[in-house]
This record gives structure tokens, sequence and C-alpha cells, in this order.
């Protein structure tokens, strides 16, 4: 199934502000689905996290109506690269032992957004859209 642009971002942006609502809220339960136990320093760092994943939310909602351009080209490879960078550490940690088989659907979802995002850079490129 390929997805524009638009809809990736769209769908991004959505999964970014649940997570922060989430990593803000609620840090124990998703710590606790990855069998890591909640610390105040754990919380400290998810709290800042959850500001991060709501600030991504808002600027894929906000490009997610911009032509192909070299500013959309960059956030969508840099998006890339950090989803699949996390995607080989949460895989990572879970084969050394220091996260439970939770952190797995976390790997899965960034690998498939990862792959999304490469996929709706291939076919703008495919439909001959220009970068500029």
């Amino acid at each position: 199934m390929q997805l524009s642009f638009r809809t990736l971002s769209i769908i991004t942006s959505l999964l970014c502000f649940v997570l922060a609502l989430a990593w803000g809220f609620f840090p124990q339960v998703l710590l606790a689905i990855w069998n890591i136990e909640y610390s105040f320093a754990a919380g400290f760092v998810a709290r800042r996290s959850a500001v991060l994943f709501a600030a991504l939310g808002v600027v894929f909602y906000l490009v997610r109506s911009a032509p192909p351009s070299l500013g959309r080209n960059a956030l969508s490879n840099g998006f890339i690269v950090g989803c699949f960078g996390l995607a080989v550490l949460g895989f990572g940690e879970w084969l050394n032992g220091h996260a439970g088989p939770g952190i797995l659907l976390a790997v899965l979802v960034e690998f498939a957004l990862g792959l999304g995002f490469v996929q709706a850079r291939r076919v703008t490129v495919e439909l001959g859209e220009t970068v500029s």
C-alpha cells in the first residue's frame, strides 16, 4: 500500500501527539510494557521526550500539504534516519535483555514509519515531482 506524503504526515502527527500524551502523563505504563522499572530519572527523561513528540507532531501536521521541496526532503530524510536508528537501538536493547518484548511493538512502528517515508519519497521521484 502506497501512502502519500500528506497521509503519512497526518498519521505521523497523530501518533506523535498520542505518544506525547502517553509519555507526558503515563510514562510508567509505557516503561512497564517494555519491562523497564520506573524511576524519577526515567520519568524525567520521559516527560522531556513527550515535549519532543509534541514538537514533531506540530511539524508533521503543518508540513502535511507542503509540495516537494528541499525542506520536505530534509524532514523526510531526518525522520527516516531517526526511525531506523530507534528501531535498531530498540531491537538491540531487546536482544541484550535491557528491554522486554514489548519494545518490539515500538521497533515495528518505527521501522514501518521509516519505510513509509522512504516509499513516499520514492513515489514523489517516480511521479516526476521536482525537489527544489
